[in-house]
């Protein structure tokens, strides 16, 4: 059995993949951001680990990614 045409045209499906898309783009940040922080040896706390893989906004995550590169400590990167 297949799923009409008409589903994956409507909104709430386009919405629906647009949500998974989002997590999807996300994860890809999160792990981005900690595997800098790997390389660079910095130490990453599991609050502030949980806070990069559970952030959803891209204006964060990319504030992140530009203080993981730059950043020597944790302290630095939280800052």
């Amino acid at each position: 059995m297949t799923a009409p045409a008409w589903l994956f045209r409507s909104e709430w499906w386009q919405a629906i993949r647009a949500e998974r898309r989002a997590e999807a783009e996300a994860k890809i940040w999160a792990a981005s951001i900690l595997r800098i922080l790997e390389l660079r040896e910095t130490a990453v706390l599991e609050d502030v680990r949980a806070r990069i893989t559970t952030c959803t906004d891209l204006g964060q995550m990319t504030t992140w990614l530009e203080s993981a590169v730059e950043a020597h400590t944790i302290d630095e990167f939280i800052a």
